[in-house]
């Protein structure tokens, strides 16, 4: 092999392969956090997963600014964030928790980026829950400097399939996904169809408009390094609308 074709094989690589999570360097931001009566996150959020106890996210959950949302593909990532440069704020030797993408951060054009409003383009800004906020930072501080870097999800069990919808309009939503945590693409297969590729509906909530009441449901789940997870008949085929079904992990 050439000089050029080496050359060309390398770059190749670099711009097919992704970063592994734990080698992404520390990158800054802000942080701030909401108040809940125990400490925690449990709203719904706009990723969708509903109580977020139920899912297992509470306490670590965080909204993000828009340009860490990324219009919803970001949810379910896993980011490890770290008060930095704060003497008065940031606790003694900057300890770190690690946060999953659970909801968005809206702008507030109507005040300053420097004040009121965080998640303002193009601020990168984690809003938390007040437990895990409290870990890294004092309770007193508005808004802290912070540093952050993607790390892989540590789930416990399988991936989650919540169906929701009617016969004809199918609603997927996928949760307790590991490694990467971020879905870019599902597909779905009941006992009498192949493979049918579903469109992301609003945050991790995925669609498709064919019916399969009565089929066993086969799941397919494709994360942001391009990893692809097969669970086959993962709901039996008289499964529900508001029911929950555990496929594999990553």
């Amino acid at each position: 092999m050439g000089a050029v074709q080496v050359t060309v094989f390398f770059l190749i690589l670099l711009q097919t392969c992704k970063i592994p999570a734990e080698d992404e360097e520390w990158k800054s931001a802000t942080a701030t956090y909401t108040k809940e009566t125990d400490g925690s996150i449990i709203v719904e959020g706009a990723c969708g997963y509903g109580d977020l106890h139920k899912v297992s996210y509470g306490r670590y959950s965080a909204g993000l600014s828009t340009m860490l949302f990324n219009r919803g593909s970001t949810c379910g990532a896993c980011f490890e964030v770290r008060c930095v440069d704060h003497i008065l704020w940031c606790l003694a030797g900057s300890p770190s928790v690690i946060l999953t993408a659970t909801d968005f951060c809206p702008p507030n054009y109507g005040l300053s980026s420097d004040y009121g409003g965080w998640c303002n383009i193009p601020k990168e800004h984690f809003e938390m829950s007040e437990a895990a906020f409290a870990e890294i930072a004092e309770r007193r501080a508005d808004i802290v400097p912070v540093q952050y870097r993607r790390v892989k999800c540590e789930r416990r069990g399988g991936l989650r399939f919540t169906m929701s919808g009617s016969s004809h309009f199918y609603q997927v939503l996928v949760t307790n996904v590991g490694m990467d945590g971020e879905v870019i693409a599902m597909k779905i297969k009941g006992s009498k169809t192949g493979w049918i590729p579903m469109a992301r509906n609003w945050g991790q909530n995925w669609q498709c408009n064919v019916n399969l009441t009565g089929q066993p449901l086969s799941f397919e789940v494709t994360t942001s390094s391009r990893k692809t997870l097969t669970s086959y008949n993962v709901a039996p085929a008289n499964w529900q609308f508001g029911q929950t079904y555990q496929g594999k992990q990553f």
